[in-house]
């Protein structure tokens, strides 16, 4: 049995627009985050949000890029150690207002929030903010409840 076109495209939409954080792994040395900043540049692939958590012995660099598909590629092809989640990035007003607004319907809806940060390009001249949160359809529908709007991978790629 055939689908149509549309059909594809719906079956399909949602993991492709889902931004996706590569949390890599490694060791403590000068220079290794500029090392895939290189290998990123050289292949056209853009950094759009950036954090890092620094042990002693470690470091673990959670980055969201512009294009997921070709970075996994790389990380596998340079031998990076790396896992990924899927994200909810949420669009920000001005307002210093929004950011407790969010922080309040995920509190009400009872949604934890493991990591966030904020992106380094805005699309649209607005600040946008990225949740790793503990239940993410949970997130997405209370925000998007509370009038909020939540971002793609087709919106924050370049």
């Amino acid at each position: 049995m055939e689908m149509e076109s549309n059909e594809v495209q719906t079956a399909r939409g949602p993991q492709e627009d889902e931004v996706k954080q590569f949390s890599v792994f490694m060791e403590n040395k000068v220079g290794r985050l500029l090392d895939i900043v290189k290998v990123f540049s050289q292949a056209r692939v853009h950094v759009v949000a950036l954090s890092i958590l620094d042990t002693a012995d470690a470091a673990i660099v959670r980055l969201v890029v512009d294009d997921p598909d070709k970075a996994r590629a790389l990380f596998q092809e340079h031998g990076f150690a790396f896992t990924e989640v899927t994200l909810i990035v949420v669009e920000l007003s001005s307002s210093a207002a929004d950011l407790k607004a969010v922080l309040t319907a995920l509190l009400q809806a009872e949604c934890n929030i493991h990591s966030s940060y904020s992106l380094l390009t805005r699309p649209r001249g607005k600040a946008a903010l990225a949740l790793h949160v503990e239940d993410i359809e949970v997130a997405g529908s209370v925000l998007q409840a509370n009038q909020f709007k939540l971002l793609t991978q087709r919106d924050i790629s370049r």
